[in-house]
């Protein structure tokens, strides 16, 4: 039988100390090259107790979804087509980081079959539009679902050359990294843009 949330709880809690603290694992991410931070002084928090229930995330109903409104839902769109949209935000430490959503209210669980098939496809695309870019060498992706009920994926370009932002760090370092000026951001929005109508089709969103 899988086990349960409780079960999982209190099988991590007899690994740590009287407060609930885990050692840092020997080898494990504080020790790769990579690692954003100084280990000295570094230490995990206490691991907390379950929460009595999930907290509900934006668009648990579907009725209050951003994807409701359509102006909101339209914001900061790039590409689109019948089925998706690919939105770019303010620009961040990495050279690009777009976001792609289905058009209808769905998540990654609930997403039917055609839009599941297409989302393999658009996923390729994009990464291949990002990984052109002269100054990136790979294009991540990432679903981690907590903040919103309408799928959300995230690609994120990690700058060329630079071996230290190598990896899944390479999220924490976004957030560090001085901002990429927009003109550069736009100009890498608008390849990936091109790169993705060319290789897929959709159009360009205006305005």
């Amino acid at each position: 039988m899988p086990e349960s949330a409780a079960d999982y709880h209190a099988r991590i809690r007899t690994h740590g100390d009287a407060d609930g603290r885990l050692a840092l694992p020997a080898g494990g991410i504080p020790y790769w090259e990579v690692f954003p931070f100084e280990l000295e002084g570094l230490r995990l928090k206490p691991v907390e107790a379950p929460l009595d229930t999930e907290p509900a995330r934006v668009g648990e109903d579907p009725t209050e979804c951003r994807c409701a409104d359509p102006a909101e839902a339209e914001a900061n769109t790039v590409w689109h087509d019948d089925g998706w949209r690919l939105k770019a935000f303010e620009p961040s430490g990495a050279p690009v980081l777009l976001m792609l959503q289905p058009r209808e209210h769905y998540d990654l669980a609930t997403l039917p079959r055609e839009l599941a098939a297409q989302l393999g496809i658009l996923m390729t695309c994009v990464a291949a539009g990002v990984e052109s870019l002269p100054s990136v060498a790979r294009c991540h992706v990432s679903r981690w679902g907590d903040g919103g009920a309408h799928l959300h994926v995230f690609f994120m370009a990690r700058p060329a050359l630079l071996g230290q932002l190598r990896g899944t760090c390479m999220a924490l370092w976004d957030d560090f990294l001085p901002a990429v000026p927009q003109e550069v951001f736009d100009e890498n929005v608008a390849a990936v843009v091109d790169y993705l109508v060319s290789s897929y089709g959709g159009s360009r969103a205006h305005g």
